[in-house]
């Protein structure tokens, strides 16, 4: 299986403010409806096609909300 770039969420640090998945030009970000023990809706990445641009990760006003993994395998093959 081929890795893949992603976006991992801390549920935890998340305050669910909607600024990533507004910033995302892939859609790959929404707010779930599972509650984090701080009582918020929190983000969850859904992989459609994510190019790992880190736009979520600059506009998250949570230090260590989202932490963005970028395949470096795929862009060589292109």
């Amino acid at each position: 299986m081929a890795k893949r770039n992603f976006v991992k969420i801390e549920p935890d640090e998340c305050k669910g403010c909607k600024v990533c998945v507004h910033a995302c030009p892939k859609e790959c970000l929404h707010i779930g409806s599972d509650i984090n023990k701080i009582g918020y809706q929190y983000a969850k990445f859904e992989d459609k096609g994510c190019t790992a641009c880190g736009l979520c990760f600059y506009v998250c006003p949570e230090l260590g909300a989202i932490t963005v993994y970028k395949n470096e395998e795929e862009e060589k093959e292109k």
